[in-house]
């Protein structure tokens, strides 16, 4: 396996003093900048794209084929058509598991087909603001881009960042907004150690040191509820598949060491080899390999920076983030400490030679399931998950259950303990029109459709693919609207928007007579994206 093209980020080698100029610059090839490009092109704007990467389509198409969804009937728009379209990949009706490489022809020929170029490798330098106004955006390539409106539809929020726009990461307390799912989560029932696992590299010997991946060097706090500055863990969502012909052997990474996964083995020694159990098949042979357990891909506790680091800082997170999911599986197929019934199993897969050809089989973008998160006008919270408080500018519904991985693995008692899980099912509820725009004395031309004002818990329920796609057209209708009125984010009239949205088939209220209930389907259901 080549690893030279697998990276997050690397400095351009050459410098451009090309100029793009357009109505709007959408930065973010995500299925959220994606739709809202394709809302705003058929509403009359000239519109492009910057990407950071060298991939377009997010997570959607790479290796998130097994779709996030709660309430399929709470999917509409373009989101809802981006499903279908998978569906005549495949020569069917709407279809909601798919090949990476499917989700990746689909959006290519959809930008096509409106002809909305896109720029790869755009990794923003500065953005330029006046009366605030983002005037342009300048790349370390040294190409600007200039236009009248701009939407940061990437998974970090750079462009909001740079633009000083008001942003949070990690936990809030829950009497920050008056919750009750956020901070601190000790006790939840999901993805928990089932066996007491002594956290020590000498079993029973504090002073041997911790076994790699115990975040807390410490007996710490059991106190639910407070704020700090972690985030849910990262990891990658790995194609897989078990057919000899398309299959390759999962490689020793770059940087492999056995010991990482001691605690994993110490884990399945005590009885419990649950690593790869939510593991859900795709189309032809292929698999979406999640997360599941007390040890598994989510590399708990290792992603804290993220949010605010340089490019060089996560480039180095990225890298260890493959070397840990890539090293477990090889670690699991190879290392004759592991059972062997379990390396003949975890062998019998490998990565796919048809999906993510330039990057060695391997999905080229991380699962960053949360970084900054804006604060705006209006702050959406686990009132709005539960139902507590609704809102009268709604853009699209959230339907997945209030979601959070872990966010540390620390010792109590003596024993493994991971903190942070939150799995609490909801029904569809409305997103907010103010959750997406700055507040004014910020910045007047910027919408938010990914990195939207929220709680850490209320976006553990948004931050599903499809709803960035709602999220990401109705930014994109919203925009034009504003471009057309030649007024602010802030002045679109919201009566006017929402009557574009449902002209775009966009769903804005959830009707609970609906059989598709996803309160019910999610509390059958054990596993988590």
């Amino acid at each position: 396996m080549d690893f030279s093209n697998l990276y997050y980020y690397k400095p351009a080698k050459n410098k451009s003093d090309e100029k793009i100029k357009c109505d709007l610059i959408v930065y973010g090839a995500t299925p959220a900048g994606i739709s809202c490009a394709i809302q705003a092109k058929k509403m009359g704007l000239n519109v492009a794209i910057a990407e950071f990467g060298r991939h377009i389509g997010g997570m959607t198409a790479s290796g998130l084929g097994a779709t996030d969804f709660g309430a399929k009937e709470a999917i509409g728009g373009l989101s809802r058509e981006f499903y279908k379209r998978i569906g005549e990949y495949y020569g069917k009706g709407d279809q909601w598991t798919f090949e990476p490489k499917a989700a990746t022809s689909v959006f290519t020929n959809w930008l096509a087909e409106h002809r909305i170029p896109v720029y790869l490798n755009q990794h923003p330098e500065k953005v330029v603001m006046e009366d605030r106004k983002i005037q342009r955006i300048n790349m370390e390539d040294g190409m600007v881009y200039e236009g009248s409106y701009f939407v940061d539809a990437s998974y970090e929020g750079d462009i909001m960042a740079m633009a000083n726009v008001s942003y949070s990461v990690g936990r809030e307390s829950n009497a920050t907004y008056k919750e009750t799912y956020n901070g601190v989560r000790f006790g939840e029932q999901h993805h928990k150690f089932e066996v007491s696992v002594d956290p020590y590299v000498k079993e029973g010997d504090p002073k041997s040191g911790l076994l790699f991946g115990v975040t807390e060097q410490e007996e710490c706090s059991r106190e639910n509820g407070q704020g700090d500055h972690r985030i849910q863990a990262y990891n990658f969502r790995i194609c897989l598949t078990t057919d000899p012909d398309k299959r390759m052997s999962f490689p020793k990474p770059p940087t492999y060491d056995p010991d990482k996964y001691s605690l994993l083995l110490r884990y399945i020694q005590a009885g419990v080899w649950d690593a790869m159990n939510l593991h859900i098949m795709l189309s032809n042979g292929k698999s979406d390999l999640n997360n599941h357990g007390a040890v598994s891909t989510d590399y708990i506790g290792m992603n804290h920076a993220w949010p605010n680091a340089s490019y060089e800082t996560r480039e180095r997170i990225f890298q260890e983030h493959i070397n840990y999911d890539l090293g477990m599986l090889y670690f699991l197929s190879h290392d004759e400490l592991v059972p062997e019934s379990i390396r003949k199993e975890v062998g019998e897969w490998g990565l796919p030679k048809d999906e993510f050809i330039q990057t060695g089989h391997w999905p080229p973008q991380l699962y960053i399931r949360e970084a900054r998160r804006m604060i705006s006008d209006y702050v959406m919270t686990d009132r709005n998950c539960l139902g507590q408080e609704t809102v009268d500018d709604s853009i699209g519904l959230a339907s997945y259950q209030m979601d959070s991985h872990h966010c540390r693995r620390v010792v109590i008692d003596g024993r493994c303990v991971n903190e942070g899980d939150v799995e609490i099912p909801i029904s569809p509820y409305p997103i907010s029109y103010r959750s997406v725009r700055p507040k004014a004395d910020e910045c007047t031309n910027l919408l938010v459709p990914v990195c939207l004002s929220s709680s850490h818990i209320a976006y553990g329920s948004i931050r599903m693919e499809p709803v960035f796609m709602i999220i990401g057209q109705s930014v994109g209708t919203a925009v034009s609207l504003a471009f057309h009125g030649a007024t602010s984010v802030q002045n679109v009239d919201y009566n006017t928007l929402k009557k574009e949205l449902l002209a775009a088939d966009q769903v804005l209220e959830w009707n609970p007579s609906t059989e598709d209930d996803p309160v019910e389907r999610m509390k059958q259901t054990f596993g988590k994206k």
